[in-house]
Formats: C-alpha cells, structure tokens, sequence
C-alpha cells in the first residue's frame, strides 16, 4: 500500500514538473490589453534543449534571439499579436500592435519563463530598461539580460538588451550591448 501511495505521489510530482506553462502577452500599446498564452511542455522541452546545448554565453545570445521570436510565433498562434510589425509605423491600426512597453514587459515575462526552467545557463534576466539618447526619439523601453560571471563570485557581467520591437512577429529578436543601445544602436541605425 505504501508503494502504491509513493508511486502516486511521483507521478503528481512528475506531473506537475512538466505542465503547460501560462504567460500573460500584452498588447494595444502600453499594455492595454493583456491575454493569457499558454506554451505546451512538447515546445517548452524544445526550446529549453536549444538553448542549453549553447556553448558559451555569445551561443545562448544568439538561440536566445531564435527563441524569443519563436515563443512570439506561438503566441500568436493564440492571440491577435501575429499581426504586429516591426516598429509603431507599420502596423496600421490593427488588432494585436505593439509598442516597445508591450513589447519589453512580454519579452521579460518570457524570459523569466525560461530562466525559472533552467533555460539560461549564461545569462539571468534583470528589469527593463529605457533610453532616452536625443530629444527628438520618444523614450524606449527594452528588456535586458545580463552575463553571468564564470567565477565563484556570482557577479553578473555584461548587459545586452533582447529587443523584439525592432521585428515582425516571430522574427528573431535584436540582441544589442545595453551601452551601445543605450546611444541609440538598433539593427537600422
């Protein structure tokens, strides 16, 4: 009996180390409207193993951006989001646009997804940030992940912004250092 019971008891645990996963994406410009996505395990297992077969923090960069534009992809698979563009210019008023606080409070929400599934060996996810780098350009808003020092120190290293305004839905997001993006670097700047 106490074998039985052990047994049922792993299997909720096992079962509960592996449920789909909910996040809340927002949209409308400045979060107006917000709507629960739901990624299964199959994809989430998917997207964890190209992450940490990574070797060096330069990798996991580079499939964080693939990443990111494909958890988008999903998203939009679920909610009106698929029809946001690069940009506020391009999207014309259509259901599902996204300026860069939609964009960067998503794109935080899931990063913190994969990092709390152990996604992320080389970088930890930190708060947004903003720029402000001529009086002319509006402020933008950008989420931001951060090195995470070899050492036994457990400083943190370098920041990079992970920017998914810059491209359509389900493109890669834009991987830039925080300084230079900072000074206004972008992918068209």
């Amino acid at each position: 009996m106490i074998r039985h019971g052990l047994m049922a008891a792993a299997l909720m645990l096992a079962g509960l180390a592996s449920a789909d996963e909910r996040v809340v994406v927002c949209h409308g410009y400045g979060c107006l409207v917000q709507e629960t996505v739901i990624y299964s395990e199959v994809r989430l297992d998917e997207v964890r193993r190209q992450l940490l077969a990574a070797g060096s923090a330069a990798e996991e960069r580079e499939r964080l951006a693939l990443v990111i534009g494909q958890l988008y992809a999903w998203a939009g698979e679920q909610t009106a989001i698929h029809n946001d563009k690069g940009g506020n210019l391009a999207d014309d008023y259509v259901s599902g646009r996204m300026d860069c606080i939609d964009h960067s409070t998503t794109t935080t929400r899931l990063l913190r997804l994969l990092e709390a599934r152990g996604a992320l060996r080389w970088h930890r996810v930190r708060e947004p940030e903003v720029r402000n780098f001529a009086l002319i350009f509006p402020a933008h808003y950008s989420a931001v992940i951060e090195t995470i020092d070899e050492g036994v120190s457990g400083r943190g290293g370098e920041c990079f912004v992970v920017d998914s305004w810059f491209v359509d839905n389900g493109q890669p997001a834009v991987i830039l250092p925080l300084d230079d993006w900072k000074k206004g670097a972008g992918p068209d700047v």
